[in-house]
């Protein structure tokens, strides 16, 4: 595979996804052929498992289950979108990954890292990102700006206590020293211009050391 995956990772309210999307238009405005693309979701089967997992109303839904379903979606994302886009020499910018399911389920749920790392092995064949950014903010803040944000999607985490949201955050600093060399911090609780600048600095940098 020649392109390049990149995703972006972080708690609720972390403004990742509005950072994707604007990283996105900056690189192809360099020249680069980008993709963008989310998880769960990014293809019809995997949107349609989204719906499922973070209806509202599936608040009885076992945690097995949920990191299964996660693990589901994202091998037919790999299978339909991701692979085939960096076979093509694409760069990839995915909203959420592995690490996601790492922290929520495998960390905040109680599931054990490890073992949600090992269901997910089998999903996506050790294809692990090139690079990966975490944008860090507090819990408290980023349920804030969640709260400010009237336009945002709501889903069934939304209905998860501060308790919650804080294992999530501290699961990333332990990804964080897990994954030194692949998962960079960006700092979050910054101007949006600031933390743009900073992800496209990291980014182009990174790319173009690894040309």
């Amino acid at each position: 595979m020649s392109g390049y995956f990149i995703t972006f990772e972080g708690g609720e309210g972390a403004g990742k996804t509005s950072i994707l999307h604007s990283i996105a238009g900056k690189l192809e405005n360099l020249g680069f052929d980008v993709i963008t693309t989310r998880e769960p979701g990014g293809i019809d089967i995997a949107e349609k498992i989204r719906n499922i997992i973070l209806n509202p109303l599936h608040t009885e839904m076992d945690g097995r289950t949920e990191a299964l379903l996660y693990a589901a979606a994202r091998r037919q994302h790999l299978v339909e979108k991701v692979f085939p886009s960096l076979k093509e020499g694409k760069i990839v910018l995915c909203d959420r990954f592995i690490d996601s399911s790492l922290a929520y389920q495998g960390h905040a749920r109680g599931l054990g890292i490890d073992e949600v790392f090992t269901i997910n092995q089998f999903a996506i064949q050790n294809a692990m990102p090139d690079l990966t950014l975490f944008f860090d903010i507090e819990p408290r803040k980023g349920l804030e700006r969640i709260a400010a944000n009237k336009d945002r999607e709501r889903n069934r985490l939304d209905l998860e206590e501060l308790n919650f949201h804080e294992k999530v955050y501290e699961a990333y600093q332990i990804l964080v020293k897990r994954f030194p060399k692949r998962i960079n911090v960006i700092n979050a609780d910054q101007t949006i211009e600031k933390v743009e600048a900073d992800s496209l600095s990291l980014i182009t940098q990174y790319l173009t050391n690894h040309k």
